[in-house]
């Protein structure tokens, strides 16, 4: 929606975050990944071929 914050591209695909929750993770460097297998304790999507989509982050620092 309007509100939405443009991340990147994912394989191609625009990947959107609502804008309050941009303001908490903007210091944030999201890492989007796919892993094998069910989701167990940790946030997942999983799709119909037995993979998942995993999230994981780290604090954003600036290359020199």
């Amino acid at each position: 929606g309007d509100g939405d914050v443009l991340l990147g591209e994912i394989g191609g695909c625009p990947f959107y975050i609502a804008a309050q929750q941009y303001k908490y993770w903007e210091h944030t460097q999201l890492i989007i990944d796919v892993a094998s297998g069910p989701g167990g304790s940790d946030f997942s999507l999983e799709g119909p071929d037995g993979e998942r989509f995993i999230t994981r982050s780290r604090l954003f620092v600036k290359a020199d």
